[in-house]
């Protein structure tokens, strides 16, 4: 696809400035300089602003959020490159600190709408679900969101080497964990994922997953196993959850999915039946959907099918499809 990196997370040409992760003088510099800023991060969900949720916040280091002895995720302090004018950017995470009133309800929703203020903050300031908004963030916030947000999430899960079970250390800005006993090494994780735009004709394959929201629909998708190409993934799956044979794959665009740190791989696919034969222990239910049946859901008008989650590559994949722009 000649514009597959226009997908949500796709990228926005960040220097990630990699070169001084392991400089000591110039992180101390970066964190000196007057102009960086900071990504502020509770329990997944990035710190936004304006009254459509469209705008990242960035806070200051010398910020008293900030200064109250960096609560959360072991203090750290990620060092996340630099924005086109030079600023040193950050991410830090304060998932220790507790709101008023919180709603734990709200927090275990597929799609949580809440929203938690921070009383240190400005009024415009608040977390937000990070799958509400992807959609409407500029490609750079969207590129440091799903950053900070995967790369957090990975220090809050790996606190502990692999190798020998010793507390590790956080090193190289943030990109990287050192064990103080064994020496071992550890790298951020990002598990690929295979989605799969299946068509047959002028039909495309659609299935739903068991708990997901009435009427949510969306492309089949799966891991990829250890020695496994994407072609082979893309078989495997499709003959797992649906019972159907798939022939050419081909690559189309990828994604960065950072709940918690996936690489969504999109490829197209061309079945060889439209028999089924669902798996209900993978799904729960799949169907053919002609592309004048699509645009009916894409226009929410379908009586059953909700039109795929905007921002995710399942919706973005699917709106190529319909016109014709996949190649």
């Amino acid at each position: 696809m000649k514009h597959a990196e226009t997908v949500t997370f796709g990228g926005s040409g960040l220097n990630r400035a990699a070169h001084i992760r392991a400089d000591d003088a110039a992180l101390a510099k970066a964190r000196a300089d007057t102009k960086a800023r900071c990504l502020v991060l509770w329990r997944g969900k990035p710190l936004v602003q304006g009254a459509a949720r469209d705008e990242l916040a960035f806070l200051p280091l010398d910020h008293a959020v900030l200064n109250a002895g960096l609560p959360g995720a072991d203090g750290m302090l990620l060092f996340l490159g630099f924005d086109d004018d030079a600023s040193p950017l950050f991410a830090t995470d304060i998932s220790s600190w507790t709101p008023d009133d919180l709603d734990q309800t709200s927090l275990n929703q597929f799609l949580d709408p809440s929203e938690q203020h921070h009383p240190q903050l400005a009024e415009t300031q608040v977390f937000a679900e990070l799958r509400r908004l992807m959609s409407r963030l500029s490609p750079r916030d969207a590129e440091l969101a799903a950053t900070a947000r995967a790369l957090m999430s990975w220090h809050v899960g790996h606190g502990f080497c692999s190798v020998c079970g010793i507390k590790s250390r956080v090193s190289h800005a943030g990109w990287q964990r050192t064990c103080p006993d064994c020496g071992g090494h550890h790298f951020p994780r990002t598990d690929p994922v295979v989605i799969m735009l299946i068509t047959h004709g002028n039909s495309v394959l659609m299935g739903r997953s068991p708990g997901w929201p009435e009427g949510m629909y969306s492309l089949l998708a799966g891991f990829l196993e250890p020695g496994e190409t994407l072609e082979a993934a893309v078989r495997r799956e499709v003959m797992e959850e649906a019972g159907v044979k798939v022939g050419v794959v081909s690559y189309l665009a990828s994604q960065p999915w950072p709940f918690p740190a996936s690489l969504m791989i999109g490829c197209a696919g061309e079945a060889l039946s439209r028999d089924l034969t669902i798996d209900p222990v993978e799904i729960e239910d799949a169907c053919w959907v002609t592309r004048d049946e699509m645009m009916t859901v894409f226009a929410g008008e379908h009586p059953v099918m909700k039109p795929a989650r905007k921002g995710a590559i399942a919706h973005f994949l699917l709106d190529n499809w319909l016109a014709d722009t996949l190649d």
